[in-house]
């Protein structure tokens, strides 16, 4: 029987058994920003450090540089780790590099332990159908963000896992059944007075915060890391 652990990623990825499919949650902003770019048909690459991002800069004609560090858009770059930012890029054939406290690092550190998942509310569904058709074991893990396990990752993460869950997964530890339990059933806003959310209305970045909860369930593909960049699988279709 597969089994399901959700936890949050803090400095380093755990052992992680071969056969276990990982999955990377930053709902606010790095994985809704990577699935939105690449759903609109851009290349981006996730660089785990501004020193990693540098690096593959040299690799790519002409990249764009996006992304943030303690929240704040590093000099030189040229947008914010924004989703709504990056719908508005569609049609632009430069490459994009993106950098993020910590999603990005989790996405790295995951794929360079084997095929690492990329999602976020715009396709948890086909992510979880993804995982139970493949019958794996999951590790869903949300990005650290001051140590904390953010409740709009919770949220993710539990959408996810309930349906794990129904297809029968086992539970592998009590912290998954209490996110299961708390989130498992939440409204899409149940997060909007959680740390990300009223961080972005006191910078006067709502307007990721209102991307986020108009695009719900409205993506039906996979997004896997693969030689360093996000490419989109598309989904198992809903029974």
């Amino acid at each position: 029987m597969p089994s399901l652990s959700i936890g949050c990623f803090h400095e380093h990825l755990p052992t992680v058994a071969p056969e276990c499919a990982v999955v990377a949650i930053d709902v606010i902003r790095a994985s809704t920003t990577a699935v939105t770019a690449v759903a609109a048909g851009q290349r981006l690459y996730p660089a785990g450090s501004i020193e990693a991002a540098v690096r593959l800069a040299a690799d790519l004609d002409r990249p764009l540089l996006a992304g943030e560090l303690g929240g704040v858009q590093p000099y030189g770059f040229d947008m914010q780790n924004s989703p709504a930012e990056m719908e508005g890029l569609q049609g632009s054939y430069r490459p994009i590099i993106l950098l993020s406290t910590s999603g990005t690092r989790l996405m790295m550190e995951a794929a360079g332990r084997g095929v690492c998942h990329v999602s976020c509310l715009r396709n948890a569904g086909a992510e979880a159908r993804r995982l139970a058709q493949a019958g794996t074991h999951a590790l869903i893990l949300g990005a650290d963000s001051r140590g904390d396990f953010r409740e709009e990752d919770q949220l993710c993460a539990a959408r996810i896992g309930r349906v794990l869950v129904e297809c029968g997964y086992s539970v592998a530890d009590r912290l998954t059944e209490e996110v299961l339990e708390r989130w498992g059933d939440a409204p899409d806003d149940a997060f909007l007075e959680g740390r990300s959310a009223r961080y972005l209305r006191e910078t006067s970045q709502e307007r990721d915060l209102e991307f986020v909860l108009a695009h719900v369930e409205d993506l039906t593909s996979v997004f896997v890391i693969e030689d360093r960049q996000v490419r989109e699988i598309p989904g198992p279709s809903p029974r």
